[in-house]
């Protein structure tokens, strides 16, 4: 995100009279304070309306940025939409007409006319779907903006009141096509016929969004500037060779442009600067009256440079250049930029058949996850996104996907990804589903006229240029991407891949489509994408999916204090459980059926014991996703990328935390079979292998196999000393034979451990196998562990939670750790737990680490454990 700062100092150092009340801020947000009235109760045109002396009567507060919906519902003049069936009783655009969901918004500010040749700027960043502006009776756009991603900005200095007390008005109309909401992909797929998000018509996933989302969804800000205007700056870095996150670096490369607008009638000649790492880089340039104009500095080489990698290979360093434009009055305007020393390079791995990613010339395995958007009605936030994105760095993951019937996200959510190490491959708002690939009879219109969606060819490539300079700064952003399954219309797609791109952004390589052939060569048929249910975990070790799959994944039911967030009393019934079906609001919430997969621990007595017993199977699906995927690194695999991994609503599939952000299992077996250095076992065959996803060659390292019955007798397997190389897998040997035989009767837990040379755990791996039978009969007769547990504040945001297991009884197996809040006996959220849903094997302890700002906020925080075999207890934090 670019922070506008303003220095204002003259070449003495003083701050210029002039410019002495721009100085104190010079960028601000228009974030609260407005009102909002339906546009049938408004009699007045916008200039009337906008005149701060017009009185406004029987307005209510409005949520800006946000949705009309988010306004409503502010106001509890709608139900909330994301619990049980609420959101069937707020009325859909498509039965009500526009005008239902269209709402005039009205802002008074404050902001004095500038001295001298300041200038003043009002910017949008987002507003779906179309707006006229105006201010203090003037109407700023000549035509009504259209398209929900396409900034716009205005020069309203001459349009500010002279006692500094002014009014901005807006009217906003929902899309041109709302769209029927009829259950299919985005509805009948008219949705799409606009440049915006299709999913608010509803999706496989989610139910509809009633107002489609129509409103200023995103930020409003008010700039200072001087006679320049600096816009659309951009840093490139170029990385040689083959790096490594440790010791010493050769010299990078930085190149820095920016376009400079002269807002004044008069030829203006200045200086383009900015300092970094001890050099000043200027460039002395002459700008017209009136005139927009696009500078280059000169490069600079970066020497010893901290270099910005992925999470899981080594640290993310950020670099701060502040660019500023001066001239003899003084410093007329500077640009923050945020950024990372890095180069991605792609290449195609012909013995995988599929997109290989690099970043400073090592070879990156992805480990990705698909994100869809923050909040399904767009409540944006910096602290929300830092906790969703590290939800996915501490899953291991090293990519996110912005899925392309959504948004080109926020600034701040690639300001997260850039932090925490998340490459991002973002689409562009096109779907297979709406936008034509398949015959689908939920659709309006045959697959020829939605091939040629949406109306406007040229607002989507205006948009599309429009994301690229805004987010291109970041060192996150890894690729772009044509759209959701599907390539744009053929002259979009020219214009993205011939124009823009090469203009706007050469450093990222464009895929016409998420699995397009490009990407990853399917040989296989079908669709290239997929499958998204409960498998058995055999397919994931052995069986040969997509070179680079794009949305493969599974289940993902939240336990039983998720469920009861959004789910009536009434309706918390074992899904599985209830004759003739699933119960209608779980049917509602997209529930995908776990087939009896939770039968074999014993069948569930109540849906509190099916969403714990759930847990188990999330826990073991995406550990064996990631591992069978892992196992086949660089042989059939180069990446790939779960569907998914976050829900925008109260859905019950495809999310490693729900909406609440309260992780369950599925993030934690993520995390435990993503792990960078890991042991793992084939449930099929008993091979064991390891995979080293980082670039360090470890040497003496223990393989340690041990299998305990369910008393918590053990059995050593095999012991032995390894060497590990970087970037590899390496198999070492089967131990079905023994497991089959010790696992018969009741069934057998195997732990896999690799030890450094000071007998430290590095990774730890524990495995339940069934009996003989398929079931986890020894499990269901398992005797109560008696652990100790003990936490301790270690920081003002952190918790450690000690759990000792007293040698000759049972494992404690799979236990869940909660920090709760003592009064309401509700979990605290968000926090983070550095491991979850963690079995302690006898005579041993395990220590789980709560972090969060939320800790500090709470002094009512206790601790809670429960387990397979541990009832729940509640520990006071020391």
């Amino acid at each position: 995100m670019h922070i506008m700062v303003r220095k204002l100092l003259n070449a003495t150092g003083l701050l210029l009279a002039p410019f002495l009340p721009l100085a104190a801020q010079s960028q601000y947000e228009l974030n609260s304070g407005w009102q909002c009235n339906n546009i049938a109760k408004v009699t007045v045109k916008g200039e009337a309306l906008s005149a701060p002396s017009y009185k406004l009567s029987g307005w209510m507060p409005a949520t800006v940025p946000g949705t009309v919906l988010t306004t409503l519902l502010n106001n509890k003049l709608v139900p909330d939409p994301f619990y049980g069936m609420n959101n069937e009783r707020i009325p859909d655009i498509y039965n009500t007409g526009k005008d239902h969901y269209t709402y005039w918004f009205v802002k008074d500010f404050a902001e004095q006319k500038p001295g001298a040749d300041g200038q003043v700027w009002l910017h949008f960043r987002g507003v779906n779907d179309g707006c006229d502006i105006y201010v203090n009776g003037h109407r700023l756009n000549p035509n009504t903006h259209f398209g929900t991603y396409l900034r716009h900005s205005y020069n309203i200095t001459q349009w500010l009141a002279k006692d500094g007390k002014n009014r901005l008005a807006v009217v906003v109309y929902p899309p041109a096509v709302v769209g029927n909401p009829n259950g299919g992909q985005g509805g009948d797929g008219t949705i799409a016929k606009n440049v915006g998000p299709q999913y608010t018509a509803g999706w496989d996933w989610i139910q509809p969004m009633r107002d489609r989302n129509t409103g200023i969804w995103d930020k409003v800000t008010i700039e200072k500037t001087g006679a320049v205007h600096i816009k659309d700056p951009q840093v490139i870095t170029k990385v040689a060779g083959v790096r490594l996150p440790e010791g010493p670096q050769a010299p990078a490369t930085v190149m820095v442009k920016a376009t400079l607008e002269n807002a004044t009638a008069k030829s203006i000649e200045g200086t383009l600067r900015y300092k970094l790492a001890g050099n000043t880089i200027s460039q002395k340039v002459t700008l017209a009256a009136n005139a927009t104009t696009t500078v280059q500095l000169p490069d600079l080489e970066l020497k010893e440079p901290k270099l910005w990698w992925p999470s899981g290979y080594g640290p993310q360093q950020l670099y701060n250049l502040q660019l500023e434009f001066a001239e003899n009055a003084g410093v007329d305007d500077v640009e923050e930029v945020n950024f990372g020393v890095r180069e991605i390079q792609t290449y195609w791995n012909s013995h995988t058949n599929s997109r290989e990613i690099a970043v400073n010339g090592q070879k990156i395995f992805i480990k990705g996850g698909n994100w869809i958007t923050s909040d399904a009605m767009f409540r944006f936030s910096k602290e929300r996104y830092d906790a969703e994105v590290r939800f996915h760095r501490d899953m291991n993951l090293n990519l996110i996907r912005i899925w392309g019937g959504s948004l080109t996200e926020r600034p701040e959510f690639y300001e997260a990804c850039d932090k925490y190490g998340m490459l991002v491959f973002q689409d562009f708002w096109m779907s297979g589903d709406c936008n034509g690939r398949w015959v689908d009879p939920m659709k309006k219109e045959d697959q020829w006229t939605r091939r040629r969606y949406p109306d406007d060819h040229n607002l989507f490539v205006e948009s599309v240029a429009d994301q690229i300079k805004m987010l291109r700064n970041h060192a996150s952003l890894a690729f772009w991407c044509g759209g959701n399954e599907i390539t744009p219309p053929a002259d979009i797609l020219s214009a993205i891949k011939d124009s823009l791109l090469p203009s706007l952004d050469n450093t990222r390589f464009f895929f016409h489509y998420s699995n397009t052939d490009s990407m990853s060569y399917n040989n296989l048929g079908g669709n290239g994408d997929g499958p998204y249910n409960i498998q058995p975990l055999s397919v994931f070790w052995n069986e040969r999916t997509f070179p680079f799959n794009s949305e493969v994944g599974s289940v993902g039911v939240g336990d039983y204090e998720s469920l009861e967030r959004f789910i009536p009393v009434a309706n918390m019934i074992a899904p599985e459980n209830k004759k003739g079906g699933v119960d209608s609001v779980w049917d509602y919430h997209k529930y995908i059926p776990y087939f009896n997969q939770v039968d074999p621990y014993g069948k569930p007595k109540d849906v509190k014991d099916f969403a714990n017993k759930a847990q188990l199977v999330n826990y073991d699906q995406y550990r064996a996703l990631m591992e069978g995927f892992s196992a086949h690194m660089w042989d059939w695999y180069t990446g790939v990328i779960i569907w998914k991994t976050q829900n925008p609503w109260t859905a019950l599939r495809g999310q490693m935390y729900d909406y609440y952000l309260d992780p369950n299992a599925c993030l934690y077996g993520n995390r435990t079979g993503g792990a960078p250095l890991h042991v793992m076992c084939n449930p099929t065959d008993g091979n064991i292998f390891t995979v080293n996803n980082t670039f360090k060659y470890y040497t003496d390292v223990m393989l340690q196999l041990t299998a305990y019955d369910m008393e918590g007798k053990s059995r050593q397997l095999t012991q032995v000393f390894t060497e590990i190389s970087p970037k590899t897998v390496q198999k070492y040997l089967s131990v079905k034979h023994g497991l089959d035989k010790m696992a018969a009767k009741e069934g057998i837990f195997l732990s896999l451990r690799l030890l450094d040379k000071d007998q430290k755990v590095i990774d730890d791996n524990l495995y339940w196998f069934p009996d003989s039978t398929g079931n986890y009969s020894g499990l269901q007769k398992m005797k109560a562990a008696k652990v100790q547990i003990v936490a301790q504040k270690a920081a003002n945001d952190s918790i450690t939670v000690k759990i000792s297991n007293p040698a000759n009884g049972p494992v404690a197996f799979f236990n869940r750790v909660s920090l709760v809040d003592s009064k309401t006996k509700k979990r605290i959220l968000p926090v983070f737990y550095n491991d979850n849903y963690v079995s302690v094997l006898p005579g041993e302890e395990k220590l789980v680490t709560i972090s969060g700002e939320a800790i500090g906020k709470n002094s009512n925080a206790v601790v809670t454990v429960s387990g397979w075999n541990l009832a729940e207890q509640t520990i006071s934090v020391k």
